[in-house]
Formats: C-alpha cells, sequence, structure tokens
C-alpha cells in the first residue's frame, strides 16, 4: 500500500485519526521533545547516529548509506517483530523523523508494504514544531481564563488541584515546567523540561479544553523557572478576571512548610538556595536566614521572606501585569484543609455563570 503524506499544519487537527504515532528519530531527539502521545521506534538509535554521521563525514556518504541502511534495517525488524505482528490490517500509523526523510521513510515504506495504511508527516518534527509554534496564539486566544492570584504560600496550586478535582478546566503551568516559579522553586529530583517540550505540553493542554466553559490557572510571569510562557498565553492571561485567593500568615507558612518538606528535611540546601537572595536582601540578612535555619527556626525564617521578600515583589508583579485584579474576586480560605480548598472550589465553578 503506497504511503500518504500529510501536511504539518493539517496534522495539528487530525492526530485523534491515528492508531499509533511513531516518532522515528534517536532517543535524545524524542525526550527533547516529540509530537503529543508518540512512542519512540528509533531507526537509529543515539550511538549508531553518531556513528554514521561520523563516517558520512570522515569516509565518504556513500559507505555511510550502506552501513546506516544495515543497522536500520536491523532496528526496523526488531520493532516490527515487538510491536507490529499483532496489528491488524486496518491499523493506521502516523510516522515522522527529523525532516521527514530517511528514518521515517524506510520504516514508513516497510509497513506500507506489508499492507499497512500509513502516513508521514511532511517536513518530520521540523515542520511540526513550526506549525505548533504558529497555531499558539490562536490556540491561547480562543478560550477565557480566570487568573488565581495570590501571595506566595496562599494555596494557588493546591485550589487549582481541588477546582480539577470537581470537573473545572485547569492549567497548571507548574506542573507543566516541573518549577515552582521562584528562587526556591526547583524541584529536587524533577529535571525541567525542554522549551520545546514545555511549548508542546501546553498546547496539548490547550487543545484539549472547551472554549465555553473558563480555564483556571494561576498569576505566573514569563518565565517558569527555566522555561518561557508562550507570548500569546501570558497576554491572554494578564488581560483576564483575577481571583484574590487569600489565606492567614500562619496558615501560609504552615502550607508551604508541607509543600517543601524537602528543604525541612535537608537544612544545607534550603540554606544554599537562600544565598541565591544575596544580592537581592544583602548579605547580612541571607546570612541570619541561614544561620537561623541550621538553628531550626525555619518557620521563622519563611514568615520573614514572605512578608518582607515575596510579598511586596508579588503585590508589585500583579499590580503591574494583572489590568483586572483591581476588580477581583476575594477568595478567602478559613486555614489550608482539603474541605476549605474544597469548598472554595465549589463556589468558584458555581460563580462561573454570573462572572
Amino acid at each position: 500500500m503506497p504511503v500518504h503524506t500529510l501536511n504539518a499544519a493539517e496534522a495539528l487537527s487530525r492526530l485523534a485519526e491515528f492508531d499509533l504515532i511513531i516518532d522515528a528519530r534517536t532517543e535524545d531527539e524524542h525526550a527533547l521533545d516529540h509530537v503529543p502521545g508518540a512512542v519512540n521506534w528509533p531507526t537509529l538509535n543515539n550511538e549508531e547516529r553518531i556513528t554514521i554521521g561520523t563516517m558520512y563525514k570522515q569516509v565518504n556518504p556513500f559507505e555511510a548509506k550502506k552501513r546506516g541502511a544495515a543497522l536500520s534495517a536491523r532496528n526496523i525488524a526488531a520493532h516490527i517483530e515487538r510491536e507490529v505482528i499483532d496489528k491488524p490490517r486496518t491499523w493506521k500509523p502516523l510516522v515522522y523523523c527529523w525532516r521527514g526523510g530517511n528514518r521515517s521513510g524506510a520504516l514508513a515504506t516497510i509497513l506500507g508494504a506489508i499492507g499497512f495504511h500509513v502516513t508521514l508527516i511532511e517536513g518530520g518534527y521540523k515542520a511540526w514544531r513550526a506549525a505548533l509554534v504558529d497555531s499558539l496564539p490562536s490556540m491561547a486566544e480562543r478560550l477565557h481564563y480566570r487568573i488565581v492570584c495570590g501571595p506566595t504560600g496562599s494555596g494557588k496550586t493546591r485550589l487549582l488541584q481541588a477546582l480539577a478535582a470537581q470537573g473545572a478546566q485547569v492549567l497548571d503551568l507548574e506542573a507543566l515546567a516541573s518549577h515552582r516559579s521562584s528562587v526556591l522553586g526547583h524541584i529536587p529530583g524533577q529535571p525541567q523540561p525542554s522549551q520545546k517540550r514545555f511549548d508542546s505540553m501546553v498546547w496539548q493542554a490547550l487543545r484539549g479544553f472547551d472554549p465555553a466553559h473558563v480555564v483556571y490557572v494561576e498569576s505566573e510571569s514569563k518565565k517558569v523557572g527555566n522555561v518561557r510562557v508562550p507570548d500569546a498565553l501570558i497576554d491572554a492571561m494578564r488581560a483576564s478576571p483575577c481571583i484574590d485567593l487569600r489565606l492567614s500568615d500562619e496558615e501560609r507558612v504552615a502550607l508551604l512548610l508541607e509543600d517543601y518538606d524537602f528543604f525541612v528535611k535537608d537544612p544545607a540546601s534550603f540554606c544554599s538556595r537562600l544565598e541565591a537572595l544575596t544580592e537581592l536582601r544583602g548579605k547580612e540578612v541571607v546570612s541570619s536566614w541561614t544561620e537561623r535555619v541550621k538553628s531550626g527556626n525555619t518557620p521563622e525564617v519563611v514568615l520573614e521572606l514572605l512578608t518582607h521578600h515575596y510579598d511586596p515583589m508579588y503585590a508589585q508583579s500583579i499590580g503591574r501585569n494583572f489590568k483586572q485584579f483591581p476588580q477581583a474576586l476575594p477568595c478567602e480560605l478559613r486555614d489550608r484543609s482539603a474541605d476549605s480548598l474544597n469548598e472554595a472550589a465549589r463556589s468558584l465553578i458555581a460563580s462561573e455563570n454570573t462572572a
């Protein structure tokens, strides 16, 4: 059966038509970013691609192509034996590599020769990425947002989780970025995704939302750790109605000690992260914080961080960037408990129709 091609821009809206999306690039290329839902069937693995590339430059292209063909055939055979033997004739895969050339073409040709209805993304991942970036503005602008604002430790992420649990549409950018969006926001053991991967995850989340219902999202800055929120999305967020989430200082400290328990368990790591604030707060202040952390007075330091560092900066940022914050809907939490957050979520969902 002949192999069909699909324009990358058209592929954005037709992913659901395929039984499987196959990324024929290397493991490292796939890890950096891939089409949402794609599985990795490398035609050449990481080491093999380096070997063939070196041979191409240092020996000659013809010898490299012969060796590459042998490796590719062996790998494709293994993929077929492992994944394809039980597939029915009606199985429809979508295949791509970096530019839609040799690696995906070889796999697609063999699958087509078997009799499957195979489609290649024209231009491969490179074209897909360009089409995704082009589509992000319209994806972001078609939705209506409610921005959960509130100082550090007020429970914004927990409220988003409570809203999601009750069926609301939630865009959790910090979860996608694997970062809590502050100097202390790095999560131990969780590396951040590449910018390309983050963009793809944002795109995937946006395409799943119903424009008829609001999307709840936290009042993020332009960057969440090392990744940047797409411009069209941050612009739409900053023009949207806001929710002013409030929680007492005592409860905020307790919430942060729960959510950042790794700092409580590892005071040395906490002190190391505090050093990043030296330029802003001065050596004397930061030294006082680190000494008190080492002495076991972490709650006291967290309260000072909130009232002297985070709260003033947050107030300035919100006032400068979120146009509708002066008209924000107040949302007062009596405490940090799940019952309190669930009650707030129910109230916000009920208010959607009157907003």
